[in-house]
C-alpha cells in the first residue's frame, strides 16, 4: 500500500467514525501519518474533556483505522 493509499484509507476510517463523535458534540482531525504505521489524530470539541476518550480512541478509532489499514501499529491522540 502506497503512502497515498494509506492516507486515503485512514481518511475513510475517520469518516466512518466521525458521525459517532459528532453525535456527542465532538470531532476528530488527522494530524499526520508517520512511516505508514503510526497515525496522529486530534480529538476535538466534547471529546477533549471526555473521560472515555482514551477508550474511544483505542476501541473505536484505532480499531476502525486498522480495519482499513492493517499495517497501522498505533493511533496517538495529540490533542
Amino acid at each position: 500500500m502506497t503512502t497515498e493509499e494509506v492516507r486515503t484509507n485512514v481518511e475513510k476510517a475517520l469518516e466512518e467514525i466521525r458521525p459517532f463523535l459528532q453525535s456527542d458534540g465532538g470531532d476528530i482531525s488527522l494530524i499526520s501519518i508517520d512511516n505508514d504505521t503510526s497515525v496522529k489524530v486530534k480529538l476535538e470539541g466534547a471529546c477533549v474533556g471526555c473521560s472515555v476518550n482514551q477508550m474511544t480512541l483505542k476501541s473505536g478509532v484505532e480499531m476502525t483505522i486498522k480495519k482499513y489499514v492493517p499495517q497501522i501499529e498505533e493511533v496517538i491522540n495529540v490533542g
